[in-house]
């Protein structure tokens, strides 16, 4: 049974709109490769998101039935929810006040072991197209169509 472990940060001072984009680019890959993309990737949201990855990669080392390879792991389910909002005014003129709304998010990674492909023993791949050559009792070949005649140019008298 593939080991599944996730691990999730709660309260991150982002837009869960925000989180989403950066999360969308490391659904189902593989965690070395996540990580690196987000490395790379030019959000401030994604150091918190390669530090939730990393916890949840840390959460399946520990779980017990754990193969020990983590190049088998993937991230299966990323995702972020919406917190609770901070709201705060703001002066305006003429004395109006605005409302600032100061979002936070809820970030989930989970990560899933990929199950070892091993090959049945004593079985053999057929060669080739893996069955007799068909007799040549297929269908007659159609006749060509008739070509339709070219409209005539008309003239004017």
């Amino acid at each position: 049974m593939a080991i599944e472990a996730k691990a999730t940060a709660r309260y991150v001072r982002t837009s869960a709109q925000k989180a989403g984009l950066v999360m969308d680019l490391i659904r189902g890959r593989d965690v070395n490769q996540a990580l690196a993309t987000l490395q790379f990737t030019r959000k401030g949201i994604s150091h918190d998101v390669a530090k939730v990855l990393r916890s949840a990669i840390a959460n399946a080392q520990n779980k017990e039935g754990f193969g020990g390879d983590v190049d088998r792991l993937y991230v299966s389910a990323c995702y972020a929810d919406q917190g609770p909002s901070m709201k705060r005014i703001r002066p305006a003129p003429m004395g109006r006040a605005f409302r600032v709304v100061k979002r936070t998010a809820h970030l989930t990674v989970k990560v899933t072991e990929r199950p070892i492909k091993i090959a049945a023993v004593g079985t053999t791949a057929p060669k080739g197209r893996g069955g007799k050559a068909k007799a040549s009792a297929e269908k007659p070949a159609a006749a060509p169509r008739a070509k339709k005649p070219a409209p005539k140019a008309k003239t004017k008298a």
